[in-house]
């Protein structure tokens, strides 16, 4: 639709031209006006032309009116001047001559673009903190984060994905403190890091007491966790060896969800890399004048923009989060000399963000405007919030397996002979979950209802890995005998209303990416799947009789899986031949 668009700006801008010449539009500023109406029977597309009242001294309804008279565009099969708008209807012999084609030609590049080409991504996401699993609390910044990243490869931006992992800190002084006083090597190894939770939920406990049941808080395990996190700090080779070792539990846990997803890491340096690195930054940060002391901590007042002090030295001189966040910016500009830094975290952190860039900006690092944080909603499920410290979560791993479950389950009772079963599960069942998740706007909350994720006739994931498996079924029917055809025949307003929408996936793409927000994308995988299950449902496909017509159909049928199939790889979505 943006080719479409950028033709019709084209011819409108002819026609500007002649009333007045001297109105400096050009043809990409004219297309940005056009409008989709909210009914398709005003129109494929409209131009309000209040816009341009005052620059060619008409009334809207006069400007409509002539540009309506004057117009000729080969994708435009009728124009409409109707109040002050023009109504532009797109041709159905130029959908089919050129749309269709197109995305027949591009395959698996319909909808890319090289508007990145030569310019780095850096992408901050997951980050899940050591030696705790993957609750539905990460799935957020896990899903969007990649499919952000999807999003800007798909551009042509060289983007690197990072997992900042949360690998350092007091609370592994404390669960080296429980680790010895309560577990075992052997427990560990057998365990994983479910007894690694259970070590931390229970030293937490004991350290926080429960006033309500009379326990008093145990400040002597609050002194020696501390205590063995400042050993790890001075290099103790034992709590490091302890140390690396959950981290390695750790990561091969969470490897098990990120292959569930397909998801892959180009980088996992996590807090303790950059250890070495703050203090270069403090000291730059003293000598520019920029530290103040406040009751024995180090700050950066940030008062005069309205903001709270960013804190970077607590009072016995250890380091807080915006000294590390400040030190990895730093490292990776010097690294990857990215066109954009990307940070995926719970909008509870809005104001942290804002903090520590503001303080970049008063560093002088005149990249500092390049520093994106994209904020998202809580998740919770059945309104519970989530807490790992009490053990009240909600493993991911556990409502995948759920969600896998339950997919089988109906597989079953509907598809028992279908091959591959295992797999198909998997796919459906975690891309449920996934897509379930992609579909809210990112910065709303959401309860989770395990239920709607997985209805196969709502808008979900199984709703659309079954469209595409329809595709494919019908493909799989036909056999490659379509394949020559002299020209395709659009004959029904359901065959036209698909290409139409088909037509708009780059520019979806090009949305998703300038509102960072992947759920463009589902929505518009929601609107091809209507689109093209109207279309099964009114046209004979397989059975039509008239050769042309069926040939086109297929072929339309293969735009359709194509878009499809494209759409789904950027929100981590897999493609399901059969289901």
């Amino acid at each position: 639709m943006q080719k479409i668009k950028l033709l019709i700006a084209d011819e409108l801008k002819r026609q500007i031209d002649t009333i007045n010449p001297e109105t400096g539009l050009s043809s990409a500023d004219i297309s940005l006006m056009l409008e989709y109406p909210p009914d398709r029977t005003l129109g494929d597309l409209a131009l309000p032309c209040f816009k341009f009242s005052k620059t060619l001294r008409r009334s809207p309804v006069q400007i409509a009116q002539t540009l309506s008279d004057g117009f000729n565009c080969e994708a435009v099969s009728e124009c409409n001047a109707v109040n002050g708008y023009l109504n532009i209807f797109i041709s159905d012999e130029y959908l089919a001559s050129k749309i269709v084609p197109e995305i027949l030609d591009s395959g698996d590049d319909y909808g890319k673009s090289d508007i990145g080409k030569g310019k780095t991504v850096v992408l901050d996401y997951s980050s899940p903190n050591v030696a705790k699993p993957f609750h539905i609390g990460h799935l957020g910044t896990t899903v969007i984060g990649h499919s952000l990243k999807l999003l800007h490869e798909f551009a042509g931006y060289k983007c690197v994905g990072i997992n900042y992992l949360g690998d350092w800190g007091t609370q592994f002084g404390k669960l080296i403190v429980a680790y010895r006083k309560w577990g075992s090597r052997e427990q560990i190894e057998k365990g994983g890091i479910d007894e690694l939770v259970k070590l931390y939920v229970r030293v937490n406990n004991e350290i926080s007491g429960n006033e309500a049941e009379g326990i008093a808080p145990n400040k002597e395990l609050a002194d020696e966790a501390r205590a063995e996190f400042h050993k790890m700090e001075i290099g103790d080779e034992e709590n490091i060896a302890i140390w690396k070792w959950f981290v390695q539990i750790s990561l091969d846990e969470y490897q098990k969800t990120y292959g569930q997803l397909g998801i892959t890491f180009d980088s996992y340096k996590g807090e303790s890399f950059y250890t070495d690195k703050m203090p270069a930054q403090v000291e730059k940060l003293r000598e520019m004048e920029l530290l103040k002391i406040d009751d024995g901590a180090s700050i950066v007042d940030l008062e005069p923009y309205n903001m709270p002090p960013c804190l970077i030295l607590k009072r016995d001189g250890s380091t807080l989060y915006p000294t590390r966040d400040i030190a990895a910016a730093v490292y990776r500009k010097n690294e990857y000399d990215f066109e954009k830094c990307i940070y995926v975290t719970s909008s509870q952190q809005i104001l942290h963000f804002q903090q520590w860039f503001k303080v970049v900006e008063l560093m002088g690092y005149d990249w500092y405007d390049k520093l994106v944080h994209i904020p998202y909603g809580t998740v919770s499920i059945n309104g519970a919030k989530l807490a790992t410290r009490t053990g009240n979560v909600v493993l991911l791993k556990d409502l995948f397996a759920t969600a896998i479950e339950k997919v089988s389950e109906i597989m079953e009772e509907k598809n028992p002979a279908l091959k591959g079963r295992t797999d198909i599960a998997e796919a459906v069942g975690v891309g449920a979950i996934v897509f379930h998740y992609l579909s809210n706007s990112r910065i709303k909350d959401m309860n989770f209802n395990m239920d709607d994720a997985l209805d196969f006739n709502g808008n979900t994931g199984p709703y659309v890995q079954y469209t595409y498996a329809r595709c494919c079924s019908i493909l799989d029917k036909d056999n490659g005998n379509s394949s020559s055809i002299a020209a395709l025949k659009l004959t029904e307003s359901t065959e036209s209303a698909l290409v139409k929408t088909l037509s708009r996936f780059p520019e979806k793409v090009s949305d998703a990416i300038a509102q960072y927000e992947p759920s463009v994308i589902t929505r518009y995988i929601l609107d091809v799947a209507a689109d093209f299950n109207r279309f099964y449902h009114d046209c004979q496909i397989l059975s039509a009789t008239d050769p042309d017509i069926r040939a086109t159909r297929i072929k339309l049928t293969e735009a359709t899986k194509i878009v499809l199939g494209n759409a789904f790889s950027l929100i981590c979505l897999k493609k399901t031949e059969k289901i």
